[in-house]
């Protein structure tokens, strides 16, 4: 049987009573964010055939891993549900902020762009998904907010969007010039405000207000006063028939005052705000539904200075949603899958060998324990349950899995042998349904592999008195200690006997690949006789 085993750039703080065209020399404010959601997955070549898997580390006791990150979960739930508690910045802090980092902490103007842009791009990329919202126009600005919606622009491309951009006021520096020449080669159209219809919700779904930094002061000039009228009339206008854009704003919405915010109630209304570094002042009087915030390089000295509060960042992500999630209607929850038709022609005549070509591709992209699968189980009063195991291998006899034999899935199925597996490879588009028997393993198997596992797992499955009532987690704890004590010196841990192994023995599968408009394929193999043999019908079941 085969195992599963800002932007560092300097924004000058000065309240602008020059042209607009002087924007470009102000201060910035760092932001950062890291890899996206979005990204293809690399590729690994394989051969095809079902390799096995390192299994997953004891997860009923605590480590420091875990612990910490339990902490970061509370944490961020705390700033969640307290956004108040988050610091947001002066327009004077966040100008000493782009100094110090500009300074002594040496950060480049290029590289705090580069960071910055890449901040903005999976922001968006976490809410709205290509398949959806493909076509963006991002509005740049002369400034270095310019430059982030350029930078953005360039992933936005490689994480599967089509980006348009309108950059009517270019600036000379080499570093601008350099990012229109990166997107000249990736084919971007480059728009002029004439060039874009006045209702902007025709064309784009997404439109990224790269426009004025927080150090922009003063009424907008020409092109820019029309091009904000635009945006501001998105929410003023009758959308009935067509889902208007949603508008994205980098740092603060343009036109709004760094501290007061929409002072007179008729700016642009975004939906969403991702802020760099800290919110600043203003951001409390956004109302829309995603706040995000970029900039996980903040050093410690920072702030401690400024005594800043800010939100932890989950797992390796350099980028997080500050305040409540948006209220969303369940009912309007929907994906439209895009996945390569799944046809009868193309399919393995056998069962077992699709499973395994598909189990494969999980593999080769990488997908979180595509071993996991719902067992469920129908005891002798009817009622179903289900949960999750992990699968730890498979055969032409079937799919197996181990537990404790006094656990309520164990005495299900002592008085129902019948159960179902699923499968569910969400990054796939894929689940597989399996129907069958169940039956006990060997004792030689579950011995061999109850002796495979990790020392910490097989001193877990002793403690474990599975589906029993225990009075605290510390009961499990101090046995689990007692039995370390005990098997310190690294001899032989005994298997339980009422811990082994089950094999469920397929009568039926199905393959479940999802496709655009709810018209999903589905493959069912159905056994049959043919000359003493056993055969599998295949047959297409409606969506």
């Amino acid at each position: 049987m085969l195992s599963l085993v800002r932007r560092g750039r300097r924004m000058r703080c000065l309240y602008f009573t020059h042209s607009l065209s002087q924007t470009h020399n102000s201060f910035y404010c760092t932001k950062f964010y890291s890899s996206s959601p979005f990204q293809n997955p690399l590729f690994k070549l394989c051969s095809g055939i079902l390799r096995p898997i390192s299994r997953p580390p004891i997860r009923a006791f605590c480590t420091t891993s875990t612990e910490a990150k339990a902490d970061r979960v509370a944490a961020l739930k705390q700033t969640m549900e307290a956004p108040d508690a988050i610091s947001y910045l002066t327009q004077r802090e966040a100008a000493e902020i782009d100094e110090t980092l500009m300074g002594p902490l040496g950060f480049s103007v290029d590289q705090l762009m580069e960071l910055a842009g890449l901040s903005v791009a999976t922001s968006i990329a976490q809410v709205y998904k290509p398949s959806e919202y493909g076509r963006v126009l991002i509005i740049c600005g002369p400034g270095n907010n310019g430059g982030d919606g350029l930078v953005a622009a360039r992933h936005l491309y490689h994480f599967g969007y089509k980006p348009f951009i309108c950059y009517p006021k270019r600036t000379a520096k080499p570093l601008y010039t350099g990012l229109v020449t990166q997107l000249e080669s990736l084919s971007i159209p480059f728009l002029s405000v004439e060039d874009l219809s006045l209702d902007l919700s025709k064309d784009y779904k997404v439109i990224v207000d790269a426009i004025f930094g927080f150090s922009f002061h003063g009424t907008p000039r020409p092109p820019f006063d029309d091009l904000l009228k635009r945006l501001v009339s998105l929410h003023n206008s009758d959308q009935i028939h067509q889902r208007r854009s949603v508008i994205v704003s980098i740092d603060i919405p343009s036109g709004w005052h760094v501290e007061e915010g929409d002072v007179h109630g008729e700016g642009i209304k975004p939906d969403m705000l991702v802020s760099l570094t800290a919110p600043k002042l203003c951001a409390k009087k956004f109302t829309g539904l995603h706040h995000f915030l970029g900039g996980r390089f903040v050093p410690p000295s920072i702030a401690e200075k400024y005594k800043l509060h800010l939100p932890p960042y989950p797992e390796t992500s350099m980028c997080v949603r500050i305040g409540k999630p948006p209220q969303i209607d369940i009912s309007a929850l929907r994906e439209n899958y895009i996945s390569p038709e799944f046809l009868e022609e193309q399919v393995e005549a056998d069962p077992i060998k699709q499973f395994l070509k598909w189990f494969d591709d999980s593999l080769t992209v990488g997908l979180r324990e595509p071993n996991a699968m719902a067992l469920t189980t129908v005891g002798k009063d009817g009622k179903p349950s289900s949960r999750m195991v992990l699968l730890k291998g498979v055969d032409k006899e079937g799919f197996v899995w181990y537990t404790n034999y006094e656990s309520r899935k164990a005495r299900e199925l002592a008085e129902n042998s019948h159960a179902s597996l699923l499968f569910y490879w969400d990054g796939l588009n894929r689940q597989v349904r399996v129907e069958g028997s169940v039956k006990k393993v060997s004792e030689e198997e579950s011995e061999q592999y109850f002796h495979s596992r990790p020392r910490g797992s097989q001193l877990g499955a002793i403690v474990s008195k599975q589906s029993t009532v225990v009075p605290g987690r510390h009961v499990l704890y101090q046995e689990y200690k007692e039995l370390e004590q005990k098997f310190a010196d690294g001899s032989l841990i005994p298997k339980p006997k009422n811990w082994g192994g089950y094999r469920l023995i397929p009568q039926l599968f199905e393959f479940w690949q999802g496709q655009p408009s709810r018209l999903h394929d589905r493959l069912q193999y159905s056994p049959y006789e043919i000359n003493g043999q056993l055969a599998w019908k295949i047959e297409r079941l409606a969506p």
